[in-house]
């Protein structure tokens, strides 16, 4: 299959391909000694940049280590670190060497002790590199093996209909030995677009994601990936080349250790974000759910669960090596392409025009017709939820409310730590930086940090604790597993719910989405997994109000 993907992709090169491919996994086979199973319930994942806490004097991949380990590993298995090579933009998404750890963050010795107690998700940021890379300075100055890493685009020819993401030039001019080259940027200036059309590329790259399978990631992110490949006169996103490289990458992850997944990060519409589960066994295991988080911020601001119901009830079943990456908020604001086709217009507008109004800061893209619109709301997903006059306790019932459907929902949930750890807006630090998505980056002292989580009166510990409460549960209930049937329900517009169901177990899981005290139907006893409370018949859920009801035989 190796081959006939080369053949695809590198007609005239596939040979010499296949032999050199043959060779990397032999040379990785031999060091990489793992298999790991697929998703259970047991499984959830805590997406942090290495950095988010910092305690004086300790390298902060020790911090990270010494935090979850504490407070943290007896729900949280998986830890995704965001990237953690040396950068110079985009808060680590400009790579200036991916086979090295920033040495501000600590080393791989670090990454090694981390994994002693929790599985790791790495980030492969494919689709570019840092303008100071290593890769294109040799490019610059066209050492030899580096001719081809990147490419020169004739800027006189019709890209308008590249999709665009950002609103910064797509081409941007390079001084090199051989004179001005101009380079495709997706995302910035300092961000250099690899051509994958290059064998060099491809098998460097192959090199990359054994390293970090050798190095612990269980799971493997592909940043941007649907930007990967180029081709004039489409919109260069979601291109059947692209599909084949993911596919080929798998391939050879597969024969050098079973159970690695790849994650494909595409915040686009659900249609194309599907798409990368390809036909359920030979592309990604898991792809993000992007719908997720507007849609389910939109039913709390609404208070109608009508628009998050309808689309969970159009999901279809995944393959049973395949399922979803579900989270609500992550380092980058709540995307708005994902609602495109679920949501009216107008409904997008009130929650675009409400998110702005609880302090979030909007990003933008640009339409092939030169127009911008809004990509993005950047906002901690703790104030996305509430005004700024509610109180505490009204927020974090909402707040945990929320994550209740989230975890909730077949697939594998993954919780950013500003989540978890109950952050409100970072306004400083945006407005410090100039850089939108850094409200919902803040960088906490761990010495405060604990101190505000052993304050029971405080937002961090009502929400760290319920949160904590919620994944303890999940758990052990096998009911919870990705694979376990998945029924929405409609019981009312002001609720979500969704039924597990595996043989004759039975669990519905109920989130009030209103300020409204609602009374729903239940046809016989029914135990709570919240409050560990039993029902007959019916039960009446307060505003905000979430439980999770087992059916008892």
């Amino acid at each position: 299959m190796i081959l006939d993907r080369l053949k695809k992709l590198y007609p005239e090169d596939a040979t010499y391909l296949a032999k050199e491919i043959d060779v990397l996994i032999q040379k990785w086979k031999t060091k990489i000694n793992v298999r790991y199973p697929f998703v259970n319930e047991k499984d959830a994942v805590l997406i942090t940049y290495g950095d988010s806490i910092l305690k004086h004097g300790e390298a902060p991949l020790k911090t990270l280590h010494r935090f979850w380990s504490g407070l943290g590993r007896d729900t949280i298995n998986t830890i995704h670190i965001l990237p953690m090579f040396p950068f110079t933009s985009d808060d680590g998404f400009s790579v200036v060497d991916f086979k090295e750890i920033n040495a501000e963050l600590g080393s791989w010795k670090d990454i090694k002790t981390l994994h002693q107690d929790f599985f790791l998700m790495f980030d492969a940021v494919l689709n570019h590199c840092s303008a100071s890379s290593s890769y294109f300075k040799n490019y610059l100055n066209q050492k030899k093996g580096y001719e081809t890493f990147f490419k020169n685009w004739d800027p006189s020819k019709d890209y308008s209909k590249v999709t665009r993401p950002r609103t910064s030039p797509l081409l941007t001019q390079f001084e090199t030995v051989h004179g001005i080259k101009n380079i495709w940027t997706t995302f910035s200036a300092d961000q250099v677009d690899i051509n994958y059309e290059s064998p060099q590329v491809l098998l460097e790259m192959l090199d990359v994601l054994l390293l970090y399978v050798y190095q612990g990631a269980r799971f493997i992110r592909y940043d941007a990936i649907g930007f990967l490949w180029k081709k004039l006169g489409t919109t260069c996103m979601h291109l059947e080349e692209t599909h084949e490289i993911i596919k080929l990458t798998k391939e050879v992850i597969q024969a050098c250790a079973e159970g690695v997944e790849i994650i494909t990060e595409t915040n686009v519409a659900h249609h194309d974000n599907i798409s990368y589960f390809g036909n359920g066994y030979d592309e990604a295991g898991l792809v993000y759910q992007f719908p997720l988080p507007p849609l389910t911020l939109n039913a709390f601001i609404t208070e109608s669960s009508t628009y998050l119901t309808a689309w969970a009830k159009s999901l279809q079943p995944t393959s049973k090596q395949t399922t979803f990456f579900n989270f609500l908020s992550s380092h980058d604001g709540i995307g708005l392409r994902p609602v495109e086709g679920i949501l009216p217009d107008q409904v997008k507008k009130n929650l675009l025009d409400t998110v702005i109004s609880r302090g979030a800061r909007v990003n933008y893209r640009t339409l092939s017709d030169g127009t911008k619109t809004p990509y993005e709301m950047c906002i901690t997903y703790m104030d996305a939820l509430s005004d700024s006059s509610d109180s505490d306790t009204l927020r974090s019932k909402r707040f945990l409310a929320a994550h209740s459907i989230l975890l909730s929902l077949s697939g594998l949930p993954a919780i950013y730590i500003h989540s978890l750890l109950g952050s409100r807006n970072d306004i400083h630090g945006a407005d410090l930086s100039g850089i939108n998505r850094r409200i919902n980056r803040e960088k906490l002292n761990y010495d405060q940090l604990i101190e505000d989580l052993s304050n029971e009166s405080s937002l961090r510990h009502h929400v760290f604790y319920g949160m904590k409460h919620m994944l303890k549960v999940r758990r052990d209930e096998p009911l919870f597993s990705p694979h376990a049937n998945q029924v929405i329900l409609e019981l009312d517009h002001r609720v979500f719910a969704v039924e597990r169901q595996e043989n004759d177990q039975v669990i519905i899981n109920i989130t009030n989405v209103s300020s409204d005290s609602i009374e729903i139907k239940l046809i016989g006893s029914y135990q709570d997994l919240i409050t560990n409370l039993t029902y007959l018949d019916c039960v009446t859920l307060k505003p905000y109000q979430y439980g999770w009801f087992k059916k008892i035989s």
